[in-house]
């Protein structure tokens, strides 16, 4: 027979209390008589109690619970942000509930209205795009919201990230030092703000800025997956570009992969830069050349900033502006 789980009502009945008076009880509180307490303290052994979030946030109004909105939690780059949060989150005491969106606009609403119906105190959002609908649950949430590698550009919304489109603009004004005038532009979807608004953005500075024409044919809109820049290396070939910036570590090691298979070789015919610095960029051969992000401070600050609006504080920054640097590996060659 299935052992059934024991509720904060369980303890308050058998002890003859209010579940006020034990959440009190389990959070320490000293407003409750010695007697009481130790009659709680009994039945909470006896039953073995376990308490949990809300039961703890039942005497503070808090449930000392954030939750975690991930696009694809099996992504690495998201994963690594996570770590940042989570390692904060357990310095300041917070329980984690972490959620996958699938980078879906209505998936992501329903996720956040699920998570402020669990009464978390705060939530942490990842994710390529910031629309309208979402901007309004955001205000309307009861709890604060920080992003973490995410961008608004509307500014409307506390978050953590970098220059983006300065990042961009560095890697692919370093192919066209290279000599590189054929230069292709791999992303997700240009309907996400990152893309449209940052990463394209970097790449046409970058291009203006040495006087090569813009051409809409080499800018590529696929999935953020390793199968997907399988597929797009071919198109990426028929173009005859000589160098392709990438927004995904694991698009980039698919299109490396399937430019090898096919006889065309990385660094020598096809120069690949991509965007995150994930240990998919140092497992691959050759290993990747990559704009690096501090993955775990963006997560962390996001994580600190949250603690800061959880109990009421000003922020000294709205918006976080962290440094990002680019590392040369074997998918480029050395510079003349």
């Amino acid at each position: 027979m299935e052992k059934q789980t024991v509720t904060i009502y369980d303890v308050a009945r058998e002890a003859a209390v209010s579940m006020a008076t034990v959440s009190r009880v389990v959070n320490g509180n000293p407003n409750v008589k010695p007697a009481t307490r130790k009659k709680v303290l009994a039945v909470i052994e006896r039953l073995d109690y376990r308490p949990n979030a809300v039961a703890r946030g039942l005497a503070s109004k808090r449930s000392t619970t954030v939750g975690v909105i991930i696009p694809d939690v099996t992504n690495i780059y998201f994963a690594s942000l996570a770590r940042g949060i989570d390692d904060i989150a357990m310095m300041y005491k917070y329980n984690i509930i972490l959620t996958n969106s699938d980078d879906a606009g209505e998936q992501e609403v329903n996720v956040l209205n699920t998570l402020m119906a669990k009464q978390v105190d705060g939530v942490i959002f990842m994710g390529n795009h910031i629309d309208d609908k979402l901007r309004a649950e955001f205000k309307r949430a009861k709890a604060p919201v920080v992003l973490a590698g995410t961008v608004d550009p509307n500014n409307e919304t506390p978050s953590v990230n970098i220059d983006y489109a300065a990042a961009v603009e560095e890697a692919v004004t370093n192919l066209i030092g290279r000599g590189h005038k054929k230069i292709a532009l791999a992303l997700g979807s240009l309907s996400q703000s990152i893309n449209a608004e940052y990463r394209l953005t970097g790449y046409k500075r970058a291009l203006t800025k040495a006087k090569i024409p813009f051409d809409d044919a080499l800018v590529y809109e696929a999935g953020y997956s390793y199968d997907a820049g399988r597929k797009l290396q071919p198109v990426i070939a028929d173009s005859g570009a000589t160098a392709v910036f990438v927004g995904d570590d694991e698009m980039a090691a698919g299109i490396i992969n399937a430019s090898m298979e096919t006889g065309i070789n990385v660094p020598d015919d096809l120069e690949v830069v991509t965007s995150n610095d994930t240990i998919i960029t140092q497992i691959t051969r050759p290993a990747i050349t990559s704009i690096t992000q501090p993955l775990y401070d963006i997560g962390a600050v996001a994580m600190r900033m949250l603690t800061k609006l959880m109990n009421d504080k000003e922020l000294d920054e709205k918006t976080v502006t962290l440094p990002y640097g680019i590392v040369r590996r074997g998918s480029t060659k050395s510079a003349d």
